[in-house]
């Protein structure tokens, strides 16, 4: 449909914050995890140790993975506000979970994902937004309501 007749989207609200917020978070980690793959190779997908790193903070093929899965996620659930919400809780848990690893498993030769310091300090960070997006109020600007 054209504009012509009435697909203009302006009977949809914006985003809101948390969808604004699990959309940036999520190409941010798609493209990680693609650009980790011109740094990794294809090779050696659950290598520890490997002095590959992204910035300062250490790939391997596994860890390129999860990033794509974690990005794809939250472009797609960042269409709601619900959606957006659960993503926020996704990324709370799950890289709350990355950072109680990656304490354990840091110099470790069976940690799959070649955890270094740096990507502590981002998975605690990452689950620290995720609870933020999950939590957050919303406020309807035309009403002023909050919203969950």
């Amino acid at each position: 449909m054209s504009a012509a007749h009435g697909n203009t989207g302006a009977d949809r609200p914006g985003m809101t914050w948390p969808q604004m917020l699990a959309l940036a978070f999520g190409v941010i980690y798609l493209l990680v995890g693609i650009v980790g793959f011109f740094v990794t190779g294809f090779d050696d997908f659950f290598a520890h140790d490997t002095g590959e790193t992204l910035l300062v903070f250490e790939i391997n093929g596994m860890h390129n993975v999860v990033h794509i899965l974690i990005g794809a996620v939250g472009i797609a659930l960042s269409r709601t506000l619900a959606g957006a919400r659960t993503y926020g809780w996704l990324l709370a848990v799950g890289y709350g979970a990355a950072f109680v690893y990656g304490l354990i498993a840091i110099g470790e030769t069976w940690d799959f994902l070649s955890i270094n310091a740096a990507d502590n300090v981002l998975h605690i960070a990452t689950a620290i937004v995720g609870l933020v997006m999950a939590l957050g109020p919303v406020r309807d600007a035309v009403t002023g309501r909050t919203r969950a």
